[in-house]
């Protein structure tokens, strides 16, 4: 398994491309910590760092596919990082002009959340460039997935430290001046250089023409919502038993089960259609959610969260196969965007809505939320077959529809696809 993923890091551009990508997302991974301590140090209540947080996050959500779409027409460096340093200044307007002008600092918050560059989904896009192969591109997409779970395991320390050896206002400006060098660091790179999308078809739905796109965005707002219940039900579980560091050991056993599981599916090429794959995938994340109700002693349910987490990678890292498979034309960064967006709002909205839950039901009201959100992604998935067939549609004048660069025997690797 490591000689593989050794294997894969060894190729020319990778490693930065991987690393790079991840140290720029860091200002993202870390927002939500990072304004509500801020808020909070400027006297704020937690209702004004909750309502500045989730402006940050609507405007994040918004943004993502649309600079996705620019990506794909303008090209990575010309958008990624004039848009990286446009958040990080959003970023420094509110640590310079704290909450005594609150509308600068909704208006610092839009700039940050909405200008946040789609290098998630510009990486994607570069993979089948840079390793050539389809099994060591389906083993990156496994190694980002891993690779992203231990930079929000890590981003959250990062900000602590700041805050504890300067400010809450300089974390702010640590993080994100972080966060620029990182895509400087993608951008000035040669595939991202070289990097063009296919040429596309103008259409003002852009990726999301592709029905098979859709099926995915609904599934994984589904999953979304499953995981940010599970975050609020597992502070609700530690509630009822000793509190203190539980909820923490709950959710990472979740990290280190989705790391595992990652690990594990990249390692190997799977056979089959990743389409079939990804339902039987989405299937077993649903029932590894589902024995979380049972709400046994902290360690039985910290071994019941680990095994929940171990096919969310392999879930996600199947989708982003799938997703290149379907997207249109000249929309790949885009289409990439769409999903992580569609995840990130699920997550938050799951959050949101098992409170209520949790209100009246306890923790096993909050898991059982969570169980739904995986039954209800898994019912997309199984409802929608037929828009997640063969991508390659022929037209009667025998010419194929828009996803035509999909067909050959290994869909996107073709020689000249570049995105």
């Amino acid at each position: 398994m490591a000689a593989g993923y050794a294997e894969l890091l060894r190729t020319r551009h990778a490693a930065r491309l991987l690393a790079g990508t991840l140290v720029g997302r860091l200002p993202n991974a870390t927002a939500a910590l990072a304004v509500v301590l801020f808020a909070r140090a400027e006297g704020g209540s937690y209702a004004l760092a909750g309502a500045l947080s989730a402006v940050y996050g609507v405007c994040n959500a918004i943004g993502q596919p649309l600079l996705g779409r620019a990506v794909d027409l303008y090209g990575q460096p010309r958008v990624m990082l004039p848009a990286s340093v446009l958040s990080a200044l959003g970023m420094a307007l509110l640590a310079a002009v704290g909450l005594d002008v609150l509308w600068l600092a909704y208006a610092a918050m839009v700039i940050a959340g909405f200008f946040t560059p789609p290098l998630e989904g510009g990486l994607r896009a570069l993979w089948p460039g840079v390793l050539k192969r389809e099994d060591r591109v389906h083993a990156a997409y496994a190694l980002d997935a891993v690779a992203q779970e231990v930079m929000f395991a890590v981003g959250p320390l990062l900000v602590t430290l700041c805050v504890a050896a300067w400010s809450e206002g300089m974390a702010l400006l640590v993080i994100n001046l972080i966060g620029v060098l990182g895509a400087l660091s993608v951008v000035v790179s040669g595939p991202s250089r070289r990097w063009r999308s296919g040429p596309r078809e103008a259409h003002w739905l852009g990726a999301l023409r592709s029905a098979g796109l859709l099926v995915l965005i609904g599934a994984f707002f589904f999953v979304g919502l499953a995981m940010g219940s599970i975050a609020v039900a597992a502070v609700a579980y530690a509630d009822e038993h000793g509190g203190g560091m539980v909820s923490s050991a709950l959710l990472s056993a979740l990290g280190v089960g989705a790391l595992a599981g990652g690990l594990v599916y990249g390692s190997r090429e799977w056979p089959g259609r990743p389409e079939s794959r990804l339902r039987l995938l989405v299937a077993l994340l649903a029932l590894g959610y589902l024995p979380l109700v049972l709400v046994p002693g902290v360690v039985g349910m910290t071994a019941l969260t680990g095994v929940a987490g171990v096919f969310l990678a392999p879930a996600l890292a199947c989708a982003f196969v799938v997703v290149d498979r379907h997207a249109p034309k000249g929309t790949v960064t885009e289409a990439f965007s769409w999903l992580v967006t569609t995840f990130g709002v699920g997550s938050a909205l799951g959050a949101s809505v098992v409170g209520p839950a949790v209100e009246g039901g306890g923790a096993v009201a909050g898991f059982a939320v969570a169980g739904a959100g995986g039954i209800a992604a898994l019912l997309v998935l199984l409802s929608t077959k037929r828009f997640l067939g063969d991508p390659v549609r022929p037209t009667p004048g025998g010419a194929t529809a828009e996803n035509d660069r999909n067909g050959t025997v290994e869909p996107g690797f073709r020689a000249g696809h570049q995105a």
